[in-house]
């Protein structure tokens, strides 16, 4: 039996699995992971899981690129890569990326180059494509099909009891995100202040999910609005990161606070929807009566949790919109730029440090509406956007983090600062596109924002 398989018998075992994810700099790496959404060229209607154009007929394309398939009941569900790379489904037939641990950005920018190759190999003979948007512009709910994945149907019979828009999050949201390391509690603590303050910056920068079932939504980002009615209890600015007492021990009992969906057995999910682990750690979980978790169940557990930014044995960065190649790899040169560079994260926290919980909520509510026209104490949030890049510009430049032809990783945020300097937002200018050369239809994005 591994590690992974032992009975939980202390709680101080889930803080000390935390602080095993302190690493030292020189071994600080980044993976990047993004979601996109599969249609039908010729009617633009998303991918039925089984068929000859389903999702099941891609995975079975790329599994022969050397990759190992995942098998739940007798489905393909993932595949993975020896290297710890793997693509995965997300509830509504999103395809998702989860990288790599790469050394920079140069290489998980290759990487993302690679699968999207790959992916448009598979899908070109199909007549299928894939588009990056935050929030699927076009299909309504019930025209998404559910993929048959165990856990998921425990959090869509769980989600409407908790919120009005959880089953949209599920199904009609994409992403990209990019997980970070860290070198001590304290270095945590700092990164995960920073990185959850200055969160709606990257929303604002990223937002490019403006239409809801083919019309304007009256947001930027509706994928970060999603955010705001999913499940209070596992969501949000969690105000906590900023007060005193903040550490690994912190983030254990607020874990321990958020209901459990389901415990993995013998390859089967049991329902344990808004259960609590702390009952489980004492052996009374009503559907495992006298059983204890094990670390793969705290792990499980901690996936759980929606945060805009999540602690596991890393950070992960949650509050982008998904969208084109570039800002897939923009987003890691962003996040990297901000918090790999100690006098670069000293920098950044001091933009931000300020900011008072009231406020955080607030800039997170507007920059989903206003974009970066949004206002933040009588400023304009693009002007604090173009600061933090800044910043994060002069981290990149210092790693100097250098590919084959001599370049920084700077360049990479290149498309970031590009939004910057106009003040428009993805979403801002696909509204603009959207009443006037579109004819009010949203159907073009699936011709101009496919990879």
């Amino acid at each position: 039996m591994s590690d992974k398989n032992q009975p939980i018998e202390d709680i101080s075992v889930l803080t000390a699995y935390l602080e095993s994810g302190n690493k030292p700099k020189a071994d600080w790496r980044m993976g990047t992971e993004h979601e996109k959404f599969g249609f039908t060229r010729d009617d633009l209607k998303p991918l039925q899981y089984a068929g000859s154009r389903g999702i099941e007929a891609v995975l079975k394309g790329l599994s022969g690129m050397g990759w190992n398939p995942v098998i739940e009941d007798g489905k393909i569900i993932a595949l993975l890569m020896d290297d710890g790379c793997s693509i995965t489904l997300e509830p509504g037939g999103q395809l998702e990326l989860s990288g790599a641990l790469r050394d920079d950005v140069h290489a998980t920018c290759k990487e993302v180059s690679a699968h999207l190759r790959h992916v448009r190999g598979v899908c070109d003979p199909l007549d299928i494509g894939f588009i990056g948007v935050g929030f699927q512009p076009k299909w309504k709910r019930e025209d998404i099909p559910w993929m048959p994945k165990g856990r998921y149907q425990i959090m869509r019979d769980y989600m409407p009891k908790r919120g009005s828009l959880g089953i949209d999050m599920m199904k009609r949201t994409c992403t990209v995100q990019v997980n970070l390391d860290y070198s001590s509690e304290a270095d945590m603590v700092k990164k995960y202040r920073t990185s959850l303050a200055l969160q709606p910056i990257a929303t604002a920068l990223f937002a490019n999910s403006p239409f809801l079932e083919g019309g304007d939504s009256g947001y930027q980002s509706y994928r970060a609005h999603i955010w705001t009615d999913t499940d209070p209890d596992r969501t949000g600015t969690l105000p906590f990161v900023f007060e005193s007492g903040m550490g690994f021990e912190r983030y254990v009992d607020y874990m321990l606070d958020v209901p459990m969906y389901f415990v993995h057995r013998d390859g089967k999910y049991i329902d344990a929807a808004g259960l609590s682990f702390r009952d489980f750690l004492k052996g009374q979980l009503s559907v495992l009566p006298g059983e204890l978790p094990t670390i793969k169940d705290w792990e499980d557990h901690m996936t759980t949790a929606f945060p805009e930014v999540r602690l596991k044995k890393f950070l992960e960065m949650r509050g982008a919109d998904g969208g084109p190649w570039r800002r897939l790899c923009a987003l890691p040169a962003f996040w990297v730029g901000l918090l790999y560079d100690q006098t670069c994260l000293d920098a950044a926290w001091d933009i931000c440090r300020d900011w008072s919980a009231e406020e955080h909520v607030q800039m997170r509510l507007d920059v989903a509406k206003f974009g970066l026209q949004a206002t933040f104490r009588n400023t304009r949030v693009v002007d604090i956007a173009k600061q933090v890049l800044a910043v994060a510009n002069q981290g990149l430049v210092s790693r100097n983090r250098l590919n084959d032809n001599g370049d920084n990783e700077s360049g990479f945020l290149e498309p970031l600062q590009l939004i910057a300097n106009s003040g428009i937002s993805p979403a801002e200018r696909k509204l603009r596109l959207f009443y006037s050369d579109w004819g009010e239809s949203v159907d073009p994005v699936f011709r101009e924002c496919a990879y």
